[in-house]
């Protein structure tokens, strides 16, 4: 047994994300299908520990005790992302499209945990590939994951992480076909004046006093997203995680400041902080997934995802499509809702790129996806789905 301690595994965290990043820029298929540096990285390291451990040189200890910090801290920039005005300028449209965010995230529970029970595995597992890992991507898997394995539920971060890549692949490959059949039927052309536009004018240059000022924020958000948490567990008996509380605070947090201290937020330090959290957190989950407990479950997760796809498209054509307006801008939405509808906001927005390159620019699809995608569809629909349908199928 190799032990590495807890400096060594966070050095070996950032290294992986390193290396990540490097195949990522060089290996085409990679960079097409958008795979995080974190997710290559981490699941190469996963991939060598297994074969050390099947072949009986070495089997390799990591010590992951950090990786609940970073995690934490990212999910806070998310909430700090969660103005109101964001809102505003969304109006009916994104009321509509993030009401049918909901819908999906309630209806990929529904098949996850109803499948999971056909194919008689651990309803645990089937909420592991079902929203948690469709809507939430890598990081909801690697989060989520967690909490369900301190329920005693083994295996839940590796079918997460399994779910998350597949449906990561899945949504890129059908975000742009499905968009292009939808203008082409309909003959959809680019409103004239489409001139719907955001400039997040709390982006400022990074400086070392308002650096601190965000890292008090965010770092405030998580102490009190802890308290909010353990007041709700003893309080009801059901589980909110820390890194739940710590965005619900964090998104009172941003509201309140930018009703009495206006200009103190600064998004390009929040980000940062952010991307470097999700980096470090997501490959210290992807190198200490177990890859060899997914063997017996790799038949039921692949018949689970298929089901899952064919649910989002079938959902995306025929029903938010037409409530969108069966416009062009609601076929551009549609690429972007099947790229976060089955992985990331990043997938979203690269799907949305490509359909505009081709066919012209929506200006109201750059607002109301990233808006609805990033942050406002975590807040209010899949964290209160997704820890209520924990709850309720955890053991009593």
């Amino acid at each position: 047994m190799m032990e590495l301690n807890q400096i060594t595994t966070l050095f070996l965290a950032a290294a992986l994300y390193l290396l990540g990043t490097m195949l990522v820029n060089r290996i085409g298929i990679l960079d097409r299908f958008l795979i995080p540096a974190p997710v290559v990285g981490g699941l190469l390291f996963a991939i060598v520990a297994l074969i050390l451990k099947s072949t009986g040189i070495v089997e390799i200890s990591l010590d992951t005790s950090l990786q609940s910090i970073f995690m934490i801290a990212f999910f806070t920039t998310v909430g700090l992302g969660a103005s109101f005005k964001l809102i505003k300028l969304g109006g009916k449209l994104l009321i509509i499209y993030l009401l049918l965010c909901g819908v999906t995230v309630f209806m990929q529970n529904v098949i996850g945990v109803s499948l999971a029970k056909v194919f008689n595995i651990d309803p645990l597992l089937g909420v592991m590939s079902g929203a948690v890992s469709m809507s939430g991507g890598h990081g909801g898997a690697a989060a989520y994951g967690q909490t369900i394995e301190d329920l005693g539920t083994t295996s839940a971060v590796t079918i997460g992480m399994a779910a998350a890549t597949l449906g990561l692949i899945c949504g890129s490959l059908s975000g742009g076909p499905v968009a292009r059949r939808l203008i082409g039927k309909y003959n959809l052309k680019p409103k004239e004046g489409n001139v719907t536009e955001y400039v997040e004018k709390d982006e400022k240059p990074i400086a070392q006093h308002s650096f601190m000022v965000q890292v008090t924020m965010i770092t405030l958000s998580m102490a009190g997203g802890t308290i909010l948490g353990d007041m709700f567990t003893e309080a009801t008996g059901f589980v909110l995680p820390a890194y739940i509380g710590a965005m619900f605070v964090a998104v009172l947090i941003r509201n309140i400041v930018d009703r009495f201290l206006p200009g103190t937020v600064n998004m390009k330090e929040i980000n940062l902080i952010g991307d470097v959290s999700l980096a470090i957190f997501l490959s210290m989950a992807l190198m200490s997934i177990k890859l060899w407990e997914l063997a017996g479950l790799a038949l039921p997760l692949v018949g689970i995802i298929l089901v899952q796809v064919v649910f989002i498209v079938g959902f995306s054509v025929f029903i938010m499509f037409r409530a969108l307006g069966k416009d062009y801008d609601a076929a551009v939405m549609i690429s972007g809702f099947l790229g976060h509808g089955l992985g990331a906001t990043p997938n979203a927005m690269a799907n949305m790129g490509a359909t505009v390159n081709k066919f012209g620019p929506s200006r109201t699809a750059f607002l109301v996806v990233p808006i609805v995608g990033a942050f406002l569809m975590d807040v209010i629909f899949s964290a209160p789905i997704i820890i209520t349908t924990i709850n309720m199928l955890a053991p009593k």
